[in-house]
């Protein structure tokens, strides 16, 4: 694929990225809560897991096709959901869907995302995916579930650990906030990033107006400047498990549950009817300290692994990190921060690049475990550097009988 951005990384988009957005919007993107200390260990907990290879396997048709949901696609990947994809390019949401369609994975759009959920199904189409947050007002929730059912959603995807905004104090520092409100700092900051100033905000300004909330019902719709700003609004404390059942009556496709770090949880989300579990602290940017996903994947595989679908995100910057999540259990792995800095980087060419680098990585992978299929790639894979902090999911059936048979084969 051709490599204009010179990207070679994904850290590489993020460097670009931070150069051609304003640095309230990037740090409101890239960073995470209070202290940072989840977002650090998001990523640091993967350098505890060591990779065991295989020598003398075949691997030169290897490849990365991957059945979720009964749906075949060509990774073992998910674009989250993420709902500043618009502001960091002009319809970033829109670019983001076709550069996943292209590379035949599914993508997620966000609750809060600023392109009508049925102009993305109509000018990108794919395998798309709706997230959703329960609002105070569940009337008002439940419209969106029905508006994406109408335009051909298939898969519902409900966040559960935003019940209370995340202290991000930096977005306050930095005034650049939702509902965005603006003041002399951001507006300098603006003023000194004029690509992104003419090519994102001036196309919507002389087009559609000042961005709002697409999704949003008629009751809720507001422009990005309207309301007081600060802290996140439209969430509510009161979540239940009965929420959880009525999505599910009015609901007729997949449903995943994101935020699901305990395995007791993951039982009942599964007993209320859900299809699948996102393993996810939000990518560390609500509660601080929180545990890393990849730390309670095992126990969550052990519990309802047999009985759902296993997601994982939070801290993904490289294939190896996909394939970690795999070996533990995971059935795919959701990506967010990551093509949202191709998108800013470069918008349907920049996160294509950040997929392209995600397959080349997960495929170089693959060879030098001496793994043919993702199917392959479990337990046997992994050395664990603290047994006691981490282990592998109980051995499936199915990866005793692939290490097996590479014993035999060497």
């Amino acid at each position: 694929m051709n490599n204009d951005l010179k990207a070679y990384n994904i850290f590489d988009l993020r460097d670009i990225a931070l150069k051609r957005v304003p640095k309230g919007l990037f740090e409101f993107v890239d960073r995470g809560t209070e202290d940072e200390i989840a977002l650090k260990n998001n990523r640091t907990v993967f350098d505890r897991i060591r990779f065991r290879s295989r020598t003398f396997v075949d691997v030169s048709k290897r490849n990365q096709d991957t059945t979720i949901f009964g749906v075949r696609h060509k990774m073992p990947l998910v674009i989250a959901p993420t709902g500043v994809a618009g502001l960091l390019w002009h319809e970033g949401e829109i670019a983001l869907a076709r550069a996943a369609r292209a590379a035949g994975i599914p993508f997620t759009l966000a609750t809060g995302s600023i392109t009508a959920m049925e102009r993305v199904a109509d000018e990108a189409g794919g395998d798309l995916w709706f997230q959703l947050y329960l609002w105070p007002d569940r009337s008002m929730s439940h419209e969106l579930v029905n508006r994406a059912k109408a335009a051909g959603y298939k898969t519902l995807v409900v966040t559960v650990d935003g019940v209370s905004s995340g202290n991000r104090e930096y977005n306050l520092r930095n005034g650049f906030t939702l509902p965005f409100s603006l003041n002399a700092r951001n507006t300098w900051d603006m003023m000194t990033h004029p690509r992104w100033l003419m090519g994102v905000m001036g196309r919507y300004l002389l087009t559609t107006g000042m961005p709002m909330y697409a999704n949003y019902p008629a009751a809720a719709k507001a422009k990005m400047t309207k309301g007081p700003p600060g802290r996140s609004s439209l969430r509510t404390d009161s979540i239940s498990w009965a929420d959880l059942d009525a999505l599910r009556k009015i609901w007729p496709h997949k449903l995943i549950v994101k935020g699901i770090l305990d395995p007791q949880d993951a039982i009942s989300a599964v007993d209320h009817g859900a299809d699948g579990i996102d393993v996810s602290n939000h990518g560390g940017r609500n509660l601080d300290g929180i545990v890393s996903p990849i730390e309670v994947l095992p126990e969550i595989v052990d519990a309802v692994g047999k009985r759902a679908t296993i997601f994982m995100d939070s801290g993904i910057r490289r294939g190896s990190d996909i394939v970690k999540a795999l070996a533990l259990g995971a059935n795919a792995v959701m990506v967010g921060r990551s093509t949202l800095y191709g998108v800013a980087a470069g918008g349907e060419t920049g996160a294509a690049r950040a997929l392209q680098i995600y397959r080349d990585e997960i495929h170089r992978n693959m060879a030098l475990l001496g793994c043919n299929t993702i199917d392959e790639i479990g337990p046997q894979c992994l050395l664990f550097a603290d047994k006691h902090e981490l282990r592998p999911p109980k051995e499936r059936p199915m990866l005793r009988v692939v290490a097996e048979a590479k014993s035999v084969e060497s």
